[in-house]
């Protein structure tokens, strides 16, 4: 899960998510609108039987208001609540597991800030069953073969695991950059994947607010966009005084003609 601002409860709900579900949790900055349900959404965990440890990595100024929070709020858990403190100024690994690592990308906005990117590992090598059976491989046997064993008949004939499978498939990729100004220095860091959600706060027409809020504009984000050349742009964080959505969506695709606006229980698949 990425930021937890108020009302994330409610979405749980109506989206049909089961909060228990959530292993990891990564905020990006300290600001109300990205962090303010994490208190809440703890002790409703706690409230439903949570056991499993849960994991929040954010940046280190949230670590003292979350525990004053915690010990007012929901002092008697009955799970773990472990805190990763993420460097904001560095492009690093925060976390991996067999499937999936995450980078921190570091963002410029009024207090310390960072983005995520989620980049899945390679898979195994997919099994060409036919040519397993005709080579009479065990069942056993397929594991590594599927992770790149080749097979040697009885006869001492080396079978080329090229042979037997195909290759794994191609990997999946996500950059999450809320809120920020635009920054050239993210390019090289989410380079081709196939999906970033950048945020636009304001259209073009109001650029000079953006700089003052240390916030991105439609082309502006449409931009970084382009320069990464990922597969397809998400925006949104719009401002409250962006009445007209549609004219928002035009500026960026001007410049990135796959952008889409980001709506509330929207599903979107990598």
């Amino acid at each position: 899960m990425i930021d937890c601002g108020e009302g994330t409860q409610t979405r749980f709900a109506r989206c049909g998510l089961s909060m228990k579900r959530v292993g990891h949790i990564f905020i990006s900055h300290a600001h109300a609108d990205h962090c303010l349900g994490l208190p809440g959404l703890i002790c409703t965990m706690s409230l439903l039987g949570r056991t499993s440890q849960l994991h929040i990595h954010a940046p280190q100024e949230l670590e003292s208001y979350l525990q004053a929070a915690m010990k007012l709020f929901c002092p008697n858990l009955e799970f773990e609540v472990i805190f990763h403190a993420v460097d904001t100024t560095k492009h690093q690994l925060v976390f991996e597991d067999r499937s999936i690592e995450v980078w921190s990308l570091p963002l410029r906005h009024r207090v310390p800030c960072c983005g995520y990117m989620f980049h899945e590992k390679p898979g195994q090598r997919h099994i060409l069953r036919d040519i397993i059976d005709m080579y009479e491989i065990p069942v056993s046997q397929i594991s590594n073969i599927k992770a790149g064993m080749d097979w040697t008949l009885p006869d001492g004939t080396t079978i080329p695991n090229e042979r037997l499978t195909t290759p794994p498939s191609p990997t999946r990729s996500f950059a999450y950059c809320s809120d920020t100004t635009p920054l050239p220095s993210l390019v090289p860091m989410i380079k081709g994947v196939n999906l970033l959600f950048h945020e636009a706060t304001f259209d073009q027409a109001n650029e000079f607010r953006a700089r003052q809020t240390f916030h991105s504009t439609t082309t502006e984000a449409a931009q970084i966009a382009h320069d990464a050349e990922v597969g397809q742009l998400i925006i949104g964080h719009y401002s409250s005084r962006m009445r007209d959505e549609a004219q928002m969506l035009a500026e960026a695709q001007q410049i990135f003609p796959n952008t889409i606006l980001a709506d509330e229980g929207q599903r979107i698949n990598i």
